[in-house]
């Protein structure tokens, strides 16, 4: 079981599908319209909805707020891709860095606001959880085209988290610890597939962020699994497939 779909509601289809084609070395699948597109990321699709007249993206520049908080791709180097990213005037949350982990990462954003973040190396756990989820990670080979690698989620608690997606086949790889940052921060790694749910959480107090399908940005993510397993409240509908808030504000839609 894995991330298999990413849904971005967008307010230019033909814009973003130059900046995902051109930046990220997406590959459009099917005929495009202005309305809708969808894009291989490798290990999942990126599916952009036309949102003609939606309201500004939502998200929260401080990740102790719940839900969606970005996606990312492993890349072969960081800092050539940055480089162009910076011709290209994209604007970057975060300058190339050697971060936690033993990886070099960037965050950036798109032309509608989601927060994209870019990995380049293989993740060296403080914890690991699960032996045998952490080599298959490591044996995946250095893509030769930007990669979906996880979308980044904070999480009122961890144990609730991973017991939500351990049906849909997500197994509690590994933990990150940032010991010197004074809000308890964390980050576990449940992995499904060659994907990964990368999930924030902290010792301090974390707010809500109700999810909608009607704002620019990150839409939802879809599972592979049997609908039904997540159970959830609905948030929107979008292109006949339920919206739900599996936990912790983030929107998933189960099944294919």
């Amino acid at each position: 079981m894995a991330v298999t779909n990413l849904v971005l509601n967008v307010a230019d289809v033909a814009r973003s599908v130059d900046f995902y084609t051109g930046l990220l070395g997406a590959v459009v699948t099917g005929e495009p319209t202005s309305e809708r597109a969808v894009l291989d990321l490798v290990t999942a699709t990126l599916e952009l909805r036309l949102l003609a007249d939606g309201a500004a993206c939502p998200w929260q520049e401080d990740d102790r707020s719940l839900g969606f908080r970005h996606l990312g791709f492993k890349v072969e180097a960081v800092d050539p891709l940055v480089a162009q990213l910076r011709a290209a005037g994209v604007r970057l949350r975060l300058e190339p860095v050697d971060a936690v982990g033993e990886v070099r990462i960037a965050f950036f954003y798109d032309p509608d606001g989601t927060v994209l973040e870019v990995v380049e190396g293989h993740l060296r756990y403080h914890d690991v959880v699960d032996a045998a989820a952490v080599a298959a990670e490591r044996a995946l080979p250095v893509p030769t085209r930007p990669r979906f690698d996880h979308v980044g989620v904070t999480s009122r608690d961890l144990a609730t988290t991973v017991a939500t997606y351990r049906p849909l086949g997500f197994r509690h790889s590994g933990t990150l610890h940032f010991r010197d940052d004074p809000r308890g921060f964390r980050i576990d790694y449940l992995k499904g597939g060659d994907t990964v749910i990368e999930v924030f959480t902290f010792d301090v107090e974390v707010w809500p962020a109700p999810p909608r399908t009607d704002t620019y940005g990150f839409a939802a993510a879809q599972l592979d699994g049997a609908p039904g397993v997540v159970a959830g409240a609905e948030v929107g509908i979008v292109d006949g497939r339920r919206v739900l808030v599996a936990s912790d504000d983030f929107p998933v839609m189960v099944g294919r």
